[in-house]
């Protein structure tokens, strides 16, 4: 059995259950590796990762390079004489990082490989209206998220579960799955499985403006997966346009109805504690959403304060 010598690399929180799984499993981590620290929010206030925050909490070796083929960086890397490489929501790496520790270089990835890879595994499944979905950890080669897998755990997805909910499971579920890998090849037992290919694999492409806005044409079904699949963060969005007033108002809950009605789509009707949408074969029921300059209310909290008239319209 040899003795791991861990590197550990990722930058946002759900990298932070992993390693600090590892962590208080006894593993030697010889070196963290994360993102510089950049500038973020309103203020421009320079703020380091998840990561950075808990390595320096534990007094862990940190490095934040700009680049991963400088030979500075890689000079400290190999002076860190680390034998094994663990990846968790980082950037992807140049070839000569990966093959430089002897155990090899393995990912942690939010999905059921080779279903979903790329940016946003945990967002698509739900905005997909997938049941199930898990965690792979897999060896790293010279593409994103293809390598051969060592071993997946599967979960099934709530009916109502938020990607923030489900980022917080597959979180622990993606600790144990580390931990699992980790002692497999501890013990010289890990063995894997090349990823098949197939024409309708699907993608979990990285989130934008565009693919965030609510579509009001689609099925309320659609829209709903949509407004939970992007909650919390970064949040489905639609303006909502109500005479002179338009507003770009993120929607981060929301219930659907299936039923027959004559009204317009997107046409927004309220009482004093409801807000209803109506879509192609049904309602949605927006039950917390954000107004611009306003924090996050549910509706009722909103409705004391904006009066939407019977010409409010979702766009």
């Amino acid at each position: 059995m040899e003795k791991l010598r861990i590197v550990f690399m990722g930058t946002p929180d759900f990298a932070v259950g992993i390693l600090d799984t590892i962590y208080k499993n006894n593993y030697d981590i010889v070196g963290v590796i994360t993102a510089p620290d950049k500038p973020a929010g309103r203020g421009q206030k320079v703020s380091m990762s998840a990561i950075k925050e808990y390595a320096l909490e534990k007094n862990l070796r940190l490095l934040q390079p700009t680049n991963l083929k400088s030979e500075e960086f890689l000079s400290e890397l190999r002076s860190l004489e680390a034998n094994l490489q663990v990846v968790v929501a980082f950037r992807m790496l140049p070839e000569v990082v990966w093959k430089m520790p002897k155990l090899g270089t393995f990912n942690l990835h939010a999905s059921l490989l080779p279903e979903y890879r790329g940016a946003a595994p945990i967002n698509w499944a739900i905005i997909n209206g997938e049941t199930k979905t898990g965690v792979t950890t897999f060896f790293i080669d010279d593409k994103i998220d293809t390598g051969a897998m060592i071993l997946s755990k599967e979960t099934e997805i709530g009916a109502n579960e938020t990607a923030g909910e489900l980022h917080d499971r597959l979180m622990h579920l993606g600790s144990e799955a580390v931990l699992e890998t980790l002692q497999l090849i501890e013990s010289g037992k890990a063995t894997t499985t090349l990823q098949e290919n197939h024409p309708d694999v699907k993608t979990a492409y990285k989130l934008n403006k565009d693919n965030c806005k609510i579509d009001w044409s689609q099925s309320g079904m659609t829209i709903f997966n949509l407004i939970r699949g992007l909650s919390p963060y970064p949040a489905a969005w639609t303006y909502i346009k109500d005479g002179e007033n338009e507003w770009n108002v993120k929607i981060y809950s929301a219930s659907f109805e299936e039923k027959e009605h004559s009204e317009r789509v997107g046409k927004i009707t309220t009482t004093k504690k409801e807000i209803f949408v109506a879509v192609k074969d049904g309602i949605l029921k927006i039950e917390s959403l954000q107004f611009p300059g306003k924090k996050r209310m549910w509706a009722h909290e909103l409705l004391n304060g904006v009066k939407l008239t019977e010409n409010a319209i979702a766009l």
